[in-house]
């Protein structure tokens, strides 16, 4: 049976002699992988110094460590920012298109959605249960969180007890890229059913610019009027783009 032997060498050292079958005799120590020394170094700055001072590259490379943990994710980081844009872009990106990428499975297709989520909880817990015109600048900010990178329309409303306190988000309506259904109706008889006193009509435009269109102004008019008879305010019509958002209020269309 084969089995390592000693022997003298002829300066008379004693040298494993190595039987093909049990591979070498002192197995070699694998080099660490250069990305790891990396990791430790971006990890340490992100907990010192904050998010705000990486940038987006290294942001999302750092999320992607979790996906990722054999693998230098540097490349990929910059890839996907390539593709969609921003830090934001990416982690709001269609699962279908991210999947296209080399290199994006399930694993980081989950980590990205996850990160997603999260951020869009933790705007909406800064507006839920607080007075929704007091704290403007942030319900913006949610509702551009949710809405301002989806692919098709969708219509929202906020729903407001008397102290103008966030009782409820519900999406009313998805349609297309440029239209989404919309019963007057239906807003009014769920605000009745939520006990709501005020709402707020929030919708996105795919294309990417809020500016109110002409059908948007005629509808916002029905809601008002429908919900007018049966006592309920509608404060404002935020409509929702890339580039930002528009107030009906602001505007003066209402």
């Amino acid at each position: 049976m084969p089995r390592n032997l000693r022997s003298k060498n002829g300066a008379g050292l004693f040298v494993a002699e190595v039987s093909p079958q049990f591979g070498s005799a002192a197995p070699s120590v694998e080099a660490e992988p250069h990305y790891l020394g990396h990791r430790d170094r971006l990890r340490e700055r992100f907990l010192s110094a904050g998010a705000g001072a990486l940038p987006d590259y290294e942001l999302l490379e750092l999320a992607l460590y979790a996906a990722l943990p054999r693998r230098d994710t540097k490349p990929l980081a910059k890839t996907l920012l390539a593709r969609f844009g921003s830090f934001a872009d990416v982690i709001a990106a269609p699962r279908e298109r991210l999947l296209e990428m080399d290199g994006v499975g399930e694993s980081v297709v989950t980590q990205l959605k996850v990160i997603e989520a999260a951020a869009l909880r933790l705007s909406k817990t800064k507006v839920l249960g607080r007075p929704a015109l007091s704290s403007w600048a942030a319900l913006l900010d949610y509702c551009a969180a949710a809405m301002a990178r989806n692919s098709h329309e969708e219509f929202r409303i906020l729903f407001l007890d008397r102290k103008n306190a966030l009782i409820a988000d519900e999406v009313q309506g998805q349609g297309t890229v440029d239209h989404t259904p919309v019963y007057p109706r239906e807003i009014v008889k769920r605000a009745l059913e939520l006990s709501a006193s005020a709402i707020i009509l929030v919708h996105n435009h795919p294309s990417g610019d809020p500016t109110p269109s002409r059908a948007d102004i005629e509808m916002t008019r029905e809601i008002v009027a429908a919900a007018k008879s049966l006592r309920i305010a509608v404060h404002d019509h935020i409509v929702v783009g890339r580039g930002g958002t528009a107030s009906f209020k602001a505007l003066g269309l209402m």
